[in-house]
């Protein structure tokens, strides 16, 4: 919750922070996004991102921009300065060393590494230190990496597109496509935050899908004309291992490729590892790829946002176990009729108290299409 404390500089000055903050949206994986304002009498001095694992953090952008301006500034950081070594030195060590009277944090960065003492350490120092400045609007920006810090799995974000009876394919299987170009082309942005897609072997054998980011370093805002464009990883829960190797999942310029399935792994599915694939052996749940078990491994590979692009037994399956946090839900103006196949198989879901509740989050029209933004009651 926003520290209801803070003046209308505060809350300026760490919006323009969270404002440059989202320039890291697609190049800070698996880090957080983060963005720093200095400011000293009334006038910001530097400002900075942090734009790459392995670069520099927001808060030494800042400083190397403010330089001899840094002494006696506050510094305006969207998540707690770091305070210990990992692949740069600890930020705050920088603040200390250029002379900073006061730091504003949105949030306490929920890395067990830091969580507060980072904090401390800049109070202990003499340093005036406020937290919780748009608290809710920083948490927004990291859910990924929040959620990987404080409970081992990833932030998992379910896409579903459908028309406007609810239908994602007719009964022939037929479904591109459902939605518009407009629309297909917001996915490719929630695609490019994403640390990882995962599908079911149903949509591959259905669709035979890609899944790959599509477009180009020019589209997406922090990334410099001709940049190499991050893939997240693409993640094929096939229980027997039973893909081919032709399929397109696996192309080489789509990105990595990780499919799990149960163990043990059988003699022919070690081919997909001789066409690219990494293979992963999941413990079973019901005779099924143990899907909480999978999300926890992913965690550990430092996945922050799983986005999911399934049929509906996939989908089904991760939101009646709980593990879907958000839903993005394309409705297009058209009609497809009962015999057509529906967004979720739920089985189970025989009495009105039954029902999965959703908090509606966004409404609005993306192309001619309506984009639905929810959160499942069970993710609360």
């Amino acid at each position: 919750m926003t520290d209801l404390t803070a003046d209308a500089g505060d809350l300026a000055y760490m919006a323009r922070a969270l404002r440059l903050a989202r320039w890291g949206l697609f190049t800070t994986d698996p880090n957080p996004r983060v963005g720093c304002v200095l400011v000293r009498a009334g006038e910001i001095v530097g400002e900075g991102y942090h734009r790459c694992a392995g670069g520099p953090h927001a808060e030494r952008l800042a400083l190397a921009a403010a330089g001899e301006w840094a002494a006696g500034a506050t510094a305006y950081v969207t998540l707690e300065p770091c305070c210990h070594q990992d692949r740069t030195p600890p930020c705050t060590d920088a603040l200390l060393g250029a002379g900073v009277r006061r730091v504003v944090a949105a949030m306490v960065d929920p890395n067990p590494l830091v969580a507060g003492r980072g904090l401390e350490s800049l109070k202990a120092a003499g340093i005036a230190v406020q937290v919780g400045v748009l608290e809710a609007e920083a948490q927004a920006l990291n859910p990924g990496f929040i959620k990987r810090m404080r409970r081992g799995v990833p932030h998992v974000r379910c896409k579903l597109a459908a028309s406007l009876d609810g239908r994602t394919a007719m009964a022939s299987g037929e479904s591109q496509w459902i939605t518009s170009a407009a629309a297909r082309r917001d996915v490719q942005f929630l695609r490019a935050r994403s640390s990882a897609i995962l599908t079911g072997s149903g949509t591959r054998l259905a669709d035979d899908p890609v899944l790959n980011v599509r477009l180009g370093a020019e589209e997406l805002p922090g990334l410099e004309p001709g940049e190499l464009v991050r893939q997240p990883l693409r993640v094929l829960v096939d229980s027997r291992f039973r893909t081919p190797i032709d399929a397109r999942l696996l192309d080489r310029p789509g990105g990595a490729t990780l499919i799990a399935g149960l163990e043990p792994v059988p003699p022919a599915g070690r081919r997909l590892e001789a066409a690219g694939a990494e293979l992963y052996s999941c413990a079973s749940r019901g005779g099924r790829v143990d899907l909480e078990s999978l999300l926890c491994y992913l965690a550990r590979r430092e996945i922050n946002e799983v986005q999911v692009e399934a049929g509906p037994t996939l989908s089904g399956a991760l939101l009646q176990a709980g593990l879907v946090d958000e839903l993005i839900l394309y409705l297009a103006p058209h009609l497809m009729g009962d015999e057509a196949r529906g967004l979720f198989r739920l089985p189970g879901l025989t009495r009105i108290q039954d029902r999965i509740g959703l908090d509606i989050q966004d409404l609005r029209l993306v192309g001619p299409d309506l984009r639905i933004t929810a959160i499942p009651a069970a993710a609360k």
